[in-house]
């Protein structure tokens, strides 16, 4: 009789049993979950209250050092935007990507190589730029000599007389257009917003210049060699595979790097 009951009350149920011994499993898995969260919330509660204050404390109106490793984190994420926009940065690696292109070599030097030579170059052309602004910017905010607002004109200052130094009148002229800002009287009264944007035009056309200039004689090199081929009958072979080395062979020869590297350091005036 027991046994017809079970078998009844398991027909009642509709589930076999390792159905229900899963269910159970299941069950008994949330009610540890359930537990182990309260414990963790009642734990929580115990802990101390933490507060962070950022004043200046003693009541001077110097800068607090938390605020000022924010500023600092700060101008290094913006290192690489200051580098490309307001430096020369873009003409020599524009410049010596255009010569990797008339070599007729699309992966040599290899595009860090080249990046690389470009931000020694860089260094070496900014070096006057980056030493006036460390030392009349950077310097006296660490030394609270200067507040945020004056260090940031000092140390923007030579950067500004940089690029307009370099930059057309008539790219200049047209930023301001764009913008539908007034032409200043002076040059100190140029905003900084409306000088990098026409020294950016002012460097490409810069960079497309010298470039043309450097594609000249290799494209007259291939000229050569592609008109000896077609005189010769020899249609079938590609004037690249015979210009490419005696474009190498010439570069070498006349030294073409250090005269690349020269003609392009002293467009900077």
């Amino acid at each position: 009789q027991s046994s017809s009951f079970r078998r009844s009350a398991r027909a009642r149920s509709g589930l076999p049993v390792p159905a229900r011994r899963t269910i159970a499993m299941l069950a008994a898995a949330a009610a540890a979950v359930l537990v182990a969260s309260a414990a963790a919330a009642q734990t929580a509660t115990q802990l101390p209250g933490l507060s962070i204050t950022l004043g200046p404390g003693d009541g001077t109106p110097e800068i607090a050092d938390a605020l000022k490793i924010v500023l600092v984190l700060t101008a290094i994420a913006l290192v690489p935007a200051i580098l490309i926009a307001m430096t020369s940065f873009t003409r020599i690696v524009i410049v010596l990507s255009m010569l990797r292109q008339a070599f007729g070599m699309h992966d040599t030097p290899p595009t860090m190589v080249l990046v690389s030579m470009a931000l020694f170059l860089t260094v070496f052309t900014m070096a006057p730029v980056f030493t006036t602004s460390y030392r009349d910017g950077l310097q006296p905010l660490m030394q609270n000599r200067l507040s945020i607002e004056e260090a940031t004109t000092a140390g923007v200052a030579p950067f500004r007389d940089f690029m307009i130094r370099q930059t057309r009148d008539t790219d200049l002229r047209l930023i301001l257009d764009i913008a539908r800002a007034p032409v200043p009287d002076t040059a100190a009264d140029l905003q900084t917003i409306h000088i990098i944007p026409a020294f950016l035009l002012s460097e490409l056309k810069t960079a497309f210049q010298i470039g043309f200039v450097i594609f000249l004689p290799f494209l007259l090199l291939d000229i050569v060699v592609a008109s000896v081929l077609m005189s010769m009958g020899m249609l079938m072979v590609p004037p690249t595979v015979i210009s490419l080395p005696l474009k190498v062979m010439m570069f070498v020869l006349i030294d073409g790097w250090a005269l690349s590297v020269r003609a392009l350091l002293g467009s900077f005036h």
